[in-house]
């Protein structure tokens, strides 16, 4: 099995990680899930993350052939069409994101305003898909539950998940978005599982719990013994049940209105209005308190 070296980036205010793998015969490689900052008191945008991403790249040597997004994130804005543009690297995600695209342009009413067939992206993998980067075989995993879109990339050994599983001490991610499912999640999580045992995982967040250091990284070993919501609830009805009850406690993720209206659109702001200026909206009323 090929070993791509994989280099995490961490970004504290959303929790989130950012991933550069690459094929050290080649020097061929990708960035997976990138963060464009957004400050939802000021709107201001940033690049920080971004920069931090090339820098590396430049320094050791890689030539970017992919910016892959694992699905339309809620947390965060994604970075994919800023990297795109400072490096002319292929833009890609899962197929199933036209989906996402129709419900959330329904929810934004941005009918006729957002092409709902995928067409902000390079590439929409489908599920089964395998692509190379360098000399290292990239598998396309479809693992929805989280969202109805989501995929997994298994790149060699190293497998990146996105929002299914967190770390060990922290169990599996939310499924209550709209197009969310329990049940798709644990079926998704099974085949993340069904990789070898030596496979490294790396998950799309961490928050840290009871104060250690941020993780990324767990094998599906680890997992498969340690991960508290699939050792203490291994059936499909006990982890359904865990997880459709603590997701109703937990709030709205902070950036959610603000993130899905650029990340259905390929990480793009709304096209600027006459003064130049782009502009998003808040569907009132279209949500819950929690």
């Amino acid at each position: 099995m090929t070993h791509p070296i994989v280099k995490s980036f961490w970004d504290q205010p959303t929790g989130s990680w950012q991933y550069v793998f690459h094929d050290p015969k080649t020097m061929k490689g990708a960035i997976v899930d990138p963060v464009m900052e957004f400050d939802p008191l000021s709107g201001a945008t940033g690049t920080k993350n971004a920069e931090a991403l090339l820098a590396y790249i430049r320094d050791t040597g890689i030539e970017l052939d992919w910016v892959l997004d694992t699905h339309p994130h809620a947390d965060h804005f994604s970075a994919a069409q800023l990297l795109k543009q400072k490096t002319g690297a292929r833009t890609a995600i899962g197929e199933k994101v036209t989906g996402v695209q129709e419900l959330w342009s329904e929810i934004y009413n941005l009918a006729n305003v957002v092409p709902t067939d995928g067409r902000q992206w390079d590439r929409l993998f489908t599920d089964g898909e395998t692509f190379m980067v360098g000399t290292i075989p990239v598998r396309v995993i479809f693992s929805p539950g989280h969202t109805l879109a989501s995929i997994t990339y298994v790149a060699g050994d190293a497998a990146f998940v996105h929002d299914t599983l967190m770390m060990p001490d922290s169990g599996t991610s939310r499924a209550d978005f709209p197009g969310g499912s329990s049940k798709a999640l644990y079926d998704s999580i099974q085949r993340i599982l069904a990789l070898p045992d030596e496979t490294r995982v790396f998950v799309g967040h961490d928050y840290a719990p009871n104060g250690r250091d941020a993780q990324c990284e767990a094998t599906v070993a680890e997992h498969k013994a340690q991960n508290i919501h699939l050792r203490d609830a291994p059936s499909e009805e006990a982890y359904r049940a865990v997880r459709d009850a603590r997701d109703a406690t937990l709030p709205m993720p902070r950036l959610m209105l603000a993130a899905l209206q650029v990340n259905i659109r390929g990480g793009r702001l709304p096209e600027a209005e006459g003064n130049g200026r782009s502009y998003l909206k808040i569907p009132l009323g279209a949500f819950e308190a929690r």
